[in-house]
């Protein structure tokens, strides 16, 4: 196997996410948070790069406003980040568009890209998505991520639904979706992590269907 050149990227781990209706629901943030410390910690000691991303919305924005306490970075993130961190602030949903991340990500001749953050229901989704287009492979950590509860005039999801939904759609193309723990024996051991297909998770999901209906 090659071994991956990894980069891990901290998306939005900011305080508008720990309270308010931005809420993360699902892993709970108390439990999601101490897994993104886990791999930030995991990969400053393997040296591989990491970046830091801050979503803005502008100065007269109700939320992601730069000027308001709930745009910064949660201590446990900021108390972490060092001078050799790359800072990235975003206007859009993926951290590559309006940015020069997918140019830093080269520089460092990263291949595949490590996403840990919030939310699992917008961020994470759009970049892993943007990600195969600009050609780098995604990792996206289940327990270190999370997503809210949501309901529009399309329907209704709790965040438990949503999100793992949304770690059975990546996996089945756009992402290897793992535990933070897998993650950081495969970057210890220099590995990939391994990834689903729309094909086998096709087949999978026609079984399972078959199965339920049989019962």
């Amino acid at each position: 196997m090659t071994t991956p050149r990894r980069a891990l990227v901290v998306i939005d781990v900011q305080q508008v996410y720990f309270d308010g209706p931005l809420e993360i629901q699902y892993p709970p943030h108390t439990e999601s948070l101490a897994r993104v410390t886990q791999a930030i910690d995991a990969a400053d000691a393997g040296g591989i790069p990491v970046a830091a991303v801050q979503h803005t919305m502008g100065e007269d924005a109700p939320l992601f406003n730069p000027t308001q306490p709930d745009y910064q970075l949660h201590p446990e993130i900021a108390r972490r980040r060092g001078d050799g961190w790359k800072h990235v602030v975003k206007q859009n949903s993926s951290i590559y568009a309006g940015t020069d991340v997918a140019d830093w990500l080269r520089g460092h001749d990263v291949d595949t890209v490590t996403l840990v953050g919030y939310m699992t229901n917008n961020c994470v989704l759009a970049s892993a998505v943007e990600a195969e287009y600009l050609g780098f492979a995604t990792e996206v950590l289940a327990d270190a991520t999370g997503a809210i509860n949501l309901a529009n005039d399309a329907g209704a999801a709790d965040a438990e639904t949503v999100h793992t939904t949304l770690m059975t759609l990546l996996n089945s193309n756009w992402a290897a979706v793992a535990s933070t723990e897998d993650w950081v024996r495969a970057l210890e051991a220099r590995q990939p992590l391994p990834k689903g297909d729309l094909g086998s998770s096709a087949v999978d999901g026609a079984r399972r269907a078959a199965r339920a209906t049989a019962v």
